[in-house]
């Protein structure tokens, strides 16, 4: 399997997750951008949150575009990720001002071997398989979240339900950015293939990203 993963697609998702991780970062330490208030933090705990970011957003983030790519295999086709400079840079950017990451560090672009065209239903499903995986994913980290002691856990500052939490906003964060209708993001595929799909999955991300926040 990994053999299908090309030292250039490597190297690009190797970057677009080191500035992801870093982006993430940033909301930790300044959740309303320079601008408003900034988390008090010593150098080691800046290191802690970066860590944790690089493993969560390393899992996510790598699986997603790696369950496009296979789902794409899967139907015929090749596929490789492909980071984009530019929205690497202004997911950091934002990230710094507004405190919101603009988690679109390239795509997984898909090749034809024979000339066809993706049918729509192809298209969903690919384009589906990667917040589906990000919200399994959710599921797995909350797990974890609860294992550790929940609540009382994070409040005492154990690393696991930190580990946990930011797992589970994480991700939900990236199925629920990726499943807007709009643009190239996945949600738009998946709408034109399946309306009822479509809306399952963008309420499970939203409502996730929602309790990971408010509820917990």
């Amino acid at each position: 399997m990994f053999e299908r993963i090309s030292r250039r697609e490597e190297a690009d998702l190797f970057v677009a997750w080191m500035a992801i991780a870093l982006a993430f970062t940033i909301i930790n330490l300044t959740p309303y951008g320079i601008l408003g208030p900034v988390n008090p933090v010593s150098p080691i705990s800046g290191l802690i949150y970066f860590a944790i970011a690089l493993f969560t957003v390393g899992i996510g983030f790598i699986l997603h575009e790696m369950a496009h790519k296979f789902m794409a295999i899967r139907f015929g086709y090749w596929a490789e990720f492909v980071k984009d400079n530019s929205m690497l840079l202004i997911a950091i950017v934002m990230a710094a001002l507004v405190g919101f990451v603009f988690a679109a560090p390239g795509a997984t672009v898909i090749y034809s071997k024979d000339g066809r065209s993706l049918t729509r239903r192809e298209d969903g499903l690919i384009s589906a398989a990667g917040p589906v995986t990000n919200l399994l994913l959710c599921g797995l980290f909350t797990a974890l979240f609860f294992i550790a002691g929940g609540i009382t856990a994070l409040k005492s500052g154990n690393l696991i339900a930190m580990i946990g939490l930011a797992g589970v906003q994480i991700n939900a964060m990236l199925a629920a950015f990726n499943l807007l209708p709009v643009s190239v993001l996945d949600g738009r595929k998946v709408l034109a293939w399946n309306a009822l799909v479509f809306i399952v999955l963008i309420a499970a991300a939203f409502g996730t990203l929602v309790a990971s926040y408010y509820l917990l």
